[in-house]
């Protein structure tokens, strides 16, 4: 896996190009701490605690509740919220949490329907039998328990033990990549 210092170009870098492609329309850009023990944190600028992500509590509270204080990366054009850090030990990687929490409310659909009405490329949304639910890849080999927690692994929806195992962890431009392939 590359350094703090790639990930952080590299989330920089995504960041710009969903700017410049308009599918961004707001954004944190990220930084890197540096912590005691030569721990290095990629996050962004006043980042809050995330713990309302795992909450039991309505998904439109927690969106709202990450969309109101700003705590995401990026925030998409249909208000879709991704989040993108990671945390090294030198140059080791020791964690990453990259998630997609994809608007309740798809306020661009409810503000501009008839953009989407006449489009093919859109006409998955306006089906009643598509639910957009969120995505996180974490990556975390001291939570590791073999069979129900895997060091690298894909949750999708906010259920509990819903862990899917995956290889490895994976880059920032990758979960880009894979998210607007879902889009």
């Amino acid at each position: 896996m590359i350094n703090h210092k790639d990930i952080l170009k590299d989330i920089k870098n995504m960041t710009s190009q969903l700017i410049r492609v308009g599918l961004s329309v707001k954004q944190n850009f990220p930084i890197c701490e540096s912590l005691p023990n030569q721990i290095y944190e990629v996050t962004y600028a006043n980042m809050q605690d995330l713990s309302i992500a795992l909450k039991n509590i309505k998904y439109e509270e927690i969106y709202d509740e990450l969309e109101s204080n700003n705590n995401f990366n990026i925030k998409m054009i249909d208000g879709a919220l991704i989040q993108l850090l990671y945390k090294y030990q030198k140059k080791t990687l020791i964690s990453h949490r990259l998630a997609f929490f994809p608007s309740p409310y798809l306020e661009s659909f409810q503000n501009e329907p008839e953009i989407y009405e006449d489009d093919e490329i859109y006409a998955d949304i306006l089906e009643k039998n598509i639910m957009a639910v969120p995505i996180r890849f974490d990556y975390d080999p001291s939570a590791f328990k073999e069979i129900d927690h895997p060091k690298s692994h894909l949750t999708l929806g906010q259920f509990k033990n819903c862990r899917i195992p995956v290889s490895s962890p994976i880059t920032p431009s990758l979960f880009i990549s894979f998210i607007l392939k879902l889009l």
